[in-house]
């Protein structure tokens, strides 16, 4: 289905050319070239085009009438039945793209799914904008998390890891108000995605039962905050809390708004530990096991990559799934230094390296978090920097020796 950020082609034409300049000028999006827009019966819907000619004839067009000349990027997808046709797919970043875009010393946009032009309020504020200005890059920039503390000043968790992505918006979801089916299907795709048994991993599931992701706390017509709470009876009643939070812009503000997903995890397990004496060994104060946490990196990334649960945040924003993007950053904030932390094992503190508290974890933008390999690849690496950061040695071979465990077991 079409929308503000998604739009079907049969084959190159002028207006082509138009929409990628509204696009530009609005919340970005792909255009699918070789996809009749309309389907009839008897008609197909993936007709396929000459790719080549297809890039050549719209790049040629963009070079022609923009001002200034520039282009999107093109990714022809072929066919595998021999054809020669492809679906070439053109991907509008509005991270990259010069603002305002013109044509004929017009700015056209993107407005209830159509091509529109710019009136002078807002072709004004295109023009004030500064390269990328009010655009959040999607899967980057989430903001680093706090660590609650008490009335003392003490904090509350051994430590938080956050990570998210920034959505552009479709049309109902610019003004619709978020419904409650909409906010439960999310929960129960996160129910049912692998982050429970990935949060349960660290304590070596002393704890057996939790709340699953529900509503809980602020929650309003477009803030959605829902909440993963692992229970016990000790003095820590929640040794493990996580909050997706889903944000829509205001109706009213920005038309660079865009929509955000804040995946927050809280453990307290240490204190837990500490409460029960049953976590870890005996006498001795608990630490994090580098297994498990690597085990919670990989279980993060795989739900943050989940078919149904990208689904559903698609269906709250109101854009194609496929313009959901893959979150590209983790933060870890501790109560205390990474190498107090975790479990010692065969990691070793080098003299004088200094102290850390956590640290900002980029993702590699070219691994894809569905594929299994991709995601592990991605949890090791995260591993090895949060390691060095501490100035610890002998994580990059418990790294390999996790992975050559889980191979011998599978």
């Amino acid at each position: 289905m079409e929308s503000l950020t998604l739009e079907f082609k049969r084959e190159y034409s002028k207006s082509l050319v138009t929409t990628i300049a509204a696009m530009a000028n609005t919340y970005g999006g792909m255009i699918l070239v070789g996809i009749n827009d309309k389907v009839e019966p008897g008609t197909e819907r993936v007709v396929g085009v000459d790719a080549q000619d297809t890039i050549d004839k719209t790049a040629s067009g963009c070079r022609e009438k923009f001002e200034p000349p520039w282009e999107p990027t093109f990714i022809p997808v072929p066919f595998d039945d021999g054809s020669g046709r492809s679906v070439v797919v053109i991907r509008v970043d509005t991270n990259v793209a010069p603002r305002p875009l013109l044509i004929d010393l017009k700015a056209p946009i993107r407005l209830s799914g159509q091509n529109s032009t710019a009136d002078r309020d807002r072709f004004l504020k295109l023009a004030r904008e500064e390269p990328s200005a009010g655009v959040l890059p999607t899967g980057q920039n989430v903001m680093s998390p706090n660590l609650d503390r008490d009335n003392e000043g003490n904090p509350v968790a051994d430590f938080i890891l956050r990570t998210g992505i920034n959505l552009p918006m479709g049309e109902a979801g610019a003004w619709r108000p978020l419904s409650e089916r909409s906010v439960a299907a999310l929960a129960q795709a996160l129910n049912n995605s692998a982050f429970p048994a990935a949060l349960n991993t660290l304590g070596h599931s002393s704890y057996s039962s939790s709340t699953g992701f529900r509503q809980h706390g602020y929650n309003r017509s477009r803030t959605a905050r829902l909440v993963y709470r692992a229970l016990s009876r000790s003095a820590v009643p929640h040794p493990v809390e996580t909050v997706v939070t889903v944000a829509l812009p205001e109706i009213y503000g920005s038309s660079t708004a865009v929509a955000t997903v804040t995946i927050d995890v809280l453990y307290r397990v240490r204190r837990y530990a500490s409460s029960l004496d049953r976590v870890g060994l005996a006498g001795e104060e608990y630490r994090y096991p580098v297994p498990n946490l690597l085990d919670l990196f990989e279980g993060i990334l795989k739900t943050t990559a989940d078919p149904k649960v990208v689904a559903e945040i698609a269906r709250i924003t109101d854009i194609d799934s496929s313009l959901v993007a893959q979150p590209r950053e983790l933060h870890l904030v501790a109560d205390r230094q990474i190498k107090e932390l975790l479990r010692s094992d065969s990691l070793q503190e080098i003299p004088g390296a200094g102290a850390s508290h956590g640290g900002v974890f980029r993702a590699n933008p070219a691994l894809d978090l569905r594929d299994a390999a991709d995601r592990q690849e991605q949890a090791d690496d995260w591993l090895r920097q949060l390691g060095l950061d501490a100035g610890l040695t002998g994580m990059e071979n418990l790294v390999e020796h996790c992975r050559a465990e889980t191979w011998s077991k599978t």
